[in-house]
């Protein structure tokens, strides 16, 4: 009698062969895949079923992609509207009902004071297609080409967007500080580190020999997403705001990891008031689809036809579900839930650090949150320095335990939540306990390693 192989085992088996596969015909570039070896075959909400048959809570959700998780009702009904409908799924840039219907819902969600007027670019589908546009048409727009951007800025992968990226070398872009308290540039943190901060651009920017010709435009995050999960302060910005609107510097404001509700104002900029020249907005407004625009004051629309193009920049699909995402968010107040089940997820995070001596700093602003993990045994620094190594243990603990978390930050040292703003109140308890527990077995898991390395 033929002996057949039991479910469980065929199921590893499948997906321990995909995973094979992949690592086979892919290149070397791919990275979630390396760090998240798992392979999804079914979601709904926070949860992933992969081909194994386990479980888990997503709180990568994309990158900040899913506002409302995966396969939301309201999402999947509204491409399913569009399928049977008979529409054309691929329209370049000509004007369509769906079109419309999505640019009046985006327009209904920003400030007013911007929103009045403003011009939408649809560009190719990823957020850093839609930066390359910003900053193609701020130099189109004031003829200078010179670009400000910050110290630690993620703004996308494509050539100019990565120039104005924290990592780059040997570019056309004058780097300034990005304020932050745990590691303050000027060792002072808080409002005073953040003045200091505006003080330096400002005098930069005056300085008839300080080697800054007046730039294009400045490109900034209100909260600093792959840095590590900086919110930038207040009157920080509106200090930015004031320096550029008094110099006719264009600002651009990158919206593609913080909008949609993620902070706890539909869009970030939201929490200090500003209203900047152009908003660069891409992976939650197209409801788990791929989309990316950027929006702007009519002033700056300078461009001739056919200046930025992208073939799939008419994608009917992406902007029929980012309508219903973007109206589901809305009509359902979901940016205040985020506000407030964000700050209960930071103070429990806040009183674990108060155990735990390698949680350095715990930051965050609505349910966008950062835990910098680091060496509280380095006693020569001011500040412990990062742990990029522990960071990557607790992922792989929390991996371990069914829960899917991202590092990001300088040294890849700051494990951040991004959990859907649909979570429940228990289902964050569950995401908090399952990191405790897998922080814990990292750290014993790390002194074991220690310990072993002691002479006896």
């Amino acid at each position: 009698m033929a002996v057949t192989e039991s479910a469980p085992a065929a199921l590893s088996a499948a997906h321990e062969g995909i995973l094979r596969r992949q690592s086979l015909r892919e290149s070397a570039a791919r990275t979630y895949a390396r760090s998240l070896p798992i392979v999804p075959v079914r979601a709904r909400g926070l949860t992933i079923e992969g081909a194994d048959g386990r479980r888990y809570l997503d709180c990568l959700s994309g990158a900040g992609t899913l506002a409302l998780g995966h396969n939301h009702p309201v999402v999947l009904e509204a491409i399913k509207k569009v399928l049977d409908s008979g529409a054309p799924l691929h329209v370049l840039d000509l004007a369509t009902p769906v079109k419309d219907a999505f640019t009046t819902e985006l327009f209904a969600t920003l400030p007013k004071q911007f929103a009045e007027g403003a011009r939408i670019q649809f560009c190719g589908p990823a957020g850093t297609d839609a930066v390359e546009a910003a900053l193609k048409l701020v130099r189109t727009a004031t003829g200078r080409t010179g670009l400000l951007a910050f110290t630690g800025a993620y703004h996308g992968m494509t050539a100019g967007a990565l120039d104005a990226s924290g990592g780059a070398t040997d570019v056309r872009v004058t780097r300034l500080p990005f304020p932050q308290n745990y590691r303050c540039p000027f060792g002072v943190g808080g409002g005073r580190g953040a003045e200091l901060g505006a003080r330096w651009t400002e005098n930069l920017l005056d300085d008839p020999k300080g080697g800054v010709p007046k730039p294009a435009g400045m490109i900034l995050e209100p909260v600093q997403g792959e840095g590590g999960v900086l919110p930038a302060p207040d009157d920080w910005l509106r200090r930015m705001r004031e320096i550029t609107a008094e110099r006719s510097i264009p600002l651009i404001a990158d919206e593609v990891q913080t909008g949609v509700g993620r902070t706890g104002t539909f869009w970030a900029v939201e929490h200090s008031g500003i209203v900047p020249d152009v908003m660069v907005l891409s992976k939650a407004i197209g409801g788990s689809l791929p989309l990316a625009v950027i929006v702007y004051r009519p002033e700056l629309d300078a461009w001739e036809p056919g200046a930025h193009a992208g073939t799939f920049r008419g994608n009917q699909l992406a902007m029929a579900a980012g309508a219903a995402t973007l109206a589901f968010v809305r009509e359902n107040r979901l940016a205040d839930r985020a506000a407030t089940l964000g700050a209960r997820m930071l103070g429990r995070l806040q009183g674990l650090a108060a155990a735990h001596p390698c949680m350095g700093d715990v930051r965050g602003r609505g349910l966008m949150i950062g835990v910098e993990i680091v060496d509280p045994e380095a006693s020569d620094a001011l500040v412990p320095p990062p742990a990029p190594d522990l960071a990557a243990a607790v992922q792989q603990e929390c991996l371990n335990r069914g829960l899917i978390v991202e590092l990001g930050g300088r040294q890849a040292g700051v494990v951040r939540l991004l959990p859907p703003l649909t979570i429940t109140d228990e289902q964050a308890m569950a995401v908090l306990e399952r990191f405790a527990d897998a922080l814990a077995a990292a750290e014993r898991s790390a002194h074991g390693r220690a310990d072993s390395r002691q002479p006896h």
